[in-house]
């Protein structure tokens, strides 16, 4: 009988071994933890963060840069230039002009202009020289656009640029458009109209981003819906500006600013 009892005794000890086994293979393993994606701490660079220049040849709008800004430019130009100083919207010291009041395109190698600080008609690359000027605004061509084709426009304008270049190097030149005319002054029909004017703009902007320098296209603020200088803006011959035509330029020129 002992016997027996020792026997049952073993076989559940048996028993019991085989059930923890099983028991432990059974238990599951603990489930992977994925790692999650690394976040940048990094902060900008001073590339993402830079503000971005300008890099367009015409000037584009900007906050109104105000009359200090204007105090800075010297205005180069023929008759359409000359109003500046006549209706005294700048102080004659700024507005640059050979005495006849006019500079045409087609001769600015040999051109002369009134030196405002001596009185004196000098070579325009001699009063370049010696102002040097921190901008200069040129507004000239209208004389040149019913007689001059694309090449001999181009290489003049260029000429200019580069003679004002090589005494002022450190001088900003702003190409400014050739301001449009009335329809009455369209009707003479003497070649100056604005087909000619628009194409011209069009060279001269053309010639500002190939020698480096900048087009401003005040122009647009002279023009009506139908394209034409708007009769307010004239002085009552159809080409030339009024002070309040000058005062529209003068005002895009400060909010259209190279700073």
């Amino acid at each position: 009988m002992k016997k027996k009892y020792i026997a049952l005794a073993a076989a559940l000890i048996m028993l019991l071994c085989v059930l923890c086994a099983c028991g432990k293979d059974d238990e599951k393993k603990p489930e992977e933890t994925l790692n999650p994606p690394a976040v940048s701490t990094d902060s900008p660079n001073a590339e993402q963060t830079k503000a971005p220049e300008q890099t367009s040849t015409q000037l584009g709008e900007t906050a109104d840069a105000g009359d200090e800004y204007i105090s800075k430019m010297v205005f180069i130009g023929d008759s359409t230039t000359y109003g500046l100083k006549a209706y005294e919207v700048l102080d004659g010291s700024q507005v640059w002009t050979p005495s006849s009041g006019t500079l045409a395109l087609f001769n600015q190698s040999i051109a002369t202009i009134v030196y405002p600080p001596t009185g004196e008609e000098i070579p325009i690359t001699d009063a370049i020289g010696r102002a040097k000027p921190e901008y200069v605004v040129l507004t000239i061509g209208v004389n040149g656009v019913s007689m001059m084709d694309e090449d001999s426009f181009k290489t003049e304008y260029t000429a200019l640029i580069e003679r004002i270049k090589s005494v002022s190097p450190d001088t900003k030149i702003i190409c400014n458009s050739i301001y449009p005319v009335e329809a009455m002054y369209e009707a003479k029909d003497n070649g100056i109209n604005n087909t000619v004017i628009d194409r011209a703009n069009g060279w001269i902007l053309q010639i500002a981003e190939e020698t480096g320098t900048h087009f401003t296209d005040s122009a647009s603020v002279l023009k009506g819906s139908d394209g034409k200088l708007v009769s307010d803006y004239g002085n009552g011959d159809g080409i030339h500006l009024s002070a309040v035509g000058f005062n529209r330029v003068i005002d895009y020129l400060k909010t259209h600013a190279w700073l």
